[in-house]
C-alpha cells in the first residue's frame, strides 16, 4: 500500500529539546523547504501499480524515502551507514521526518524501493524541481553546457579467464539452489571453479617468465578454462530440462523463478565461452561482455593516459545555468545514456535536446565539448534555436571576447563532472545494468 506522508512527525520529546537542536542547519533547511512541495511526490504516486496503491503492507513514507536518498547522495554513505547515522542524529531525523520515538526503516527496504521506482521516476522528480524553479522564478535558464563522461560499472578488471571462473562458480551455485527445490535426482552441475582457479594462477606464473612463449601458454590456459565452462553449461542445460518437468504443484512459481535465473546465467556463460573461442581464432569481438553480473557494462576507451580502459556506460551531462560567468552554478537535467558501449557525442545530443524541449528550456547560448562535430550538432540544436553554439577547438563566428567567455564557460563542465564524481557518486554506479545506472545517475 502506497503511503506518501507520515502525517504527525512532532512528538512530546521535541518540546524538551533546545531551539538550536530543533532548527535545521542552513543547507538542510533550504532543502527542507524545497522538498516540502507535495508536487514532488506526484511522479511516485503516478508510477505505483494501481492494484498496489490501496492493498498490501504499507510502504514507508515516500517523503522520508526521498529525503533519505538526498542525504545518501550528499554524503556518499552506503545504505547501512546512512540509516545508522540518521538514527543517531537529531538534525537528520528531523530532516528525514522520522520522529524521535520511531525506528528508522531497514536498509533492505530502502534498497528495494530504489530498484522498484527506477530511473523514470527519479528523472521525473528532477523535472519537477526544475519546473518548480522556473515557475517560482528563482531559476531562469539562459545558457547550457554539455559534455559526456564515463560512469563506471561496479565490476573488477575483466579477463576472459576471470569471467570463466565467475561463470563456473555461479552456475554451480544456482544449480544447487534449483536442485534443493526439485530433488537431488534431477542432476547436478559440478563446481569447476577450483580447476579454473588453478589455471588462472598458472597464468600469473607464466606472465612472469621472460620467454617468447608466454603469450601462447596464456592462450592455451585460457582455452582450457573455456572448455571447463562449456561442460558446466551442458550439465546446467540438462538440469533445466528435468526441472521444467517438475515445476508443478506446490512451490511451482519458486521453481520457475530459479529455472529462469539459471537460464539467464547460462546465456551469459555462453557469451563468455564464445568470446574465448573468438580470441583463440584471432577474430574481432564486437560486443564484449565484461561481467556476468552486469551484462550491459562495456569496455570504453576515451584516450586517457592514466586510465586508457574503463568499463561501464557513457552518460551525457547537461547543466543549465542563468549566465556564463565564472563559477556559474545551475541545475542538471536528467542524464542521457540511451546506448550501450561508447556512443559518440553527436549520437547522444538529440536525446539531450529532446529533454531540454520537454522542460521548455530554450537557452540563448550552448557550449559544447570538442568531441561534437559541427554539422550534426547544428542539426540537433535546431529545435532549441540558440543564438550561439560554441564548440571547443573549432572556428566559430563572433568576437574573440565572446569566444573566450564561452570557452571558459565550457571548461566549467569538466569541473562540474569532477565535482559530481568526487562528491555525489557519479564516478561509478553501484546498481547493476543500464537501468540501474540511469537510476543511480538520476
Amino acid at each position: 500500500m502506497l503511503r506518501l506522508s507520515d502525517g504527525q512527525v512532532e512528538s512530546l520529546w521535541d518540546d524538551v529539546l533546545p531551539d538550536e537542536v530543533r532548527e535545521l542547519p542552513g543547507e538542510l533547511a533550504a532543502l527542507d523547504v524545497l522538498l516540502g512541495d507535495p508536487a514532488l511526490l506526484e511522479p511516485i504516486a503516478a508510477s505505483w501499480q494501481r492494484d498496489a496503491v490501496a492493498h498490501g503492507r504499507p510502504t514507508i513514507s515516500m517523503q522520508t524515502y526521498v529525503r533519505l536518498m538526498v542525504v545518501k547522495h550528499r554524503t556518499g554513505w552506503g545504505y547501512e551507514t546512512l540509516l545508522r547515522e540518521v538514527s543517531d542524529s537529531l538534525h537528520l531525523r528531523r530532516f528525514c521526518l522520522i520522529a524521535l520515538g520511531e525506528r528508522v526503516p531497514d536498509e533492505s527496504t530502502i534498497r528495494k524501493l530504489t530498484r522498484r521506482l527506477g530511473a523514470a521516476v527519479v528523472n521525473e522528480l528532477t523535472r519537477v524541481v526544475i519546473d518548480k524553479g522556473r515557475r517560482e522564478k528563482w531559476f531562469r535558464p539562459r545558457a547550457v553546457r554539455i559534455d559526456s563522461t564515463v560512469v563506471e560499472a561496479d565490476v573488477r578488471y575483466p579477463t576472459d579467464a576471470g569471467l570463466a571462473l565467475d561463470s563456473a562458480r555461479v552456475l554451480a551455485g544456482e544449480a544447487r539452489k534449483l536442485v534443493a527445490k526439485v530433488g537431488k535426482d534431477a542432476g547436478q552441475v559440478r563446481d569447476r571453479s577450483r580447476a579454473i582457479a588453478r589455471r588462472v594462477r598458472a597464468m600469473t606464473c607464466t606472465l612472469g617468465r621472460r620467454t617468447g612463449e608466454r603469450k601462447q601458454q596464456v592462450l592455451e590456459l585460457t582455452e582450457q578454462t573455456g572448455k571447463l565452462v562449456k561442460r558446466s553449461i551442458r550439465e546446467a542445460k540438462r538440469l533445466i530440462v528435468v526441472a521444467r518437468g517438475r515445476a508443478r504443484g506446490r512451490g511451482a512459481k519458486a521453481k520457475l523463478r530459479q529455472i529462469n535465473k539459471l537460464g539467464m546465467f547460462i546465456e551469459r556463460a555462453d557469451r563468455v565461452t564464445e568470446q574465448i573461442r573468438k580470441r583463440m581464432r584471432g577474430e574481432r569481438i564486437a560486443d564484449r561482455i565484461v561481467s556476468i553480473f552486469d551484462p550491459d557494462a562495456r569496455p570504453i576507451r576515451k584516450g586517457k593516459l592514466g586510465k586508457p580502459n574503463e568499463f561501464g556506460f557513457v552518460a551525457q551531462i547537461c547543466e543549465v545555468t542563468e549566465n556564463t560567468k565564472t563559477g556559474a552554478r545551475g541545475l542538471i537535467i536528467p542524464a542521457t545514456s540511451g546506448q550501450l558501449g561508447n556512443p559518440t557525442e553527436d549520437t547522444l545530443l538529440p536525446e539531450t535536446v529532446a529533454e531540454l524541449k520537454r522542460l521548455e528550456i530554450s537557452p540563448h547560448e550552448v557550449a559544447l565539448d570538442g568531441g561534437f562535430n559541427v554539422g550534426p550538432t547544428r542539426q540537433a540544436l535546431e529545435p532549441l534555436q540558440p543564438k550561439r553554439a560554441f564548440i571547443a577547438g573549432r572556428q566559430q563566428p563572433g568576437s574573440r571576447r565572446t569566444q573566450r567567455r564561452l570557452a571558459r564557460y565550457r571548461t566549467g563542465t569538466e569541473g562540474r563532472i569532477s565535482h559530481l564524481k568526487r562528491g555525489y557518486g557519479l564516478r561509478g554506479s553501484r546498481l547493476k545494468d543500464q537501468h540501474g545506472m540511469q537510476t543511480w545517475t538520476g
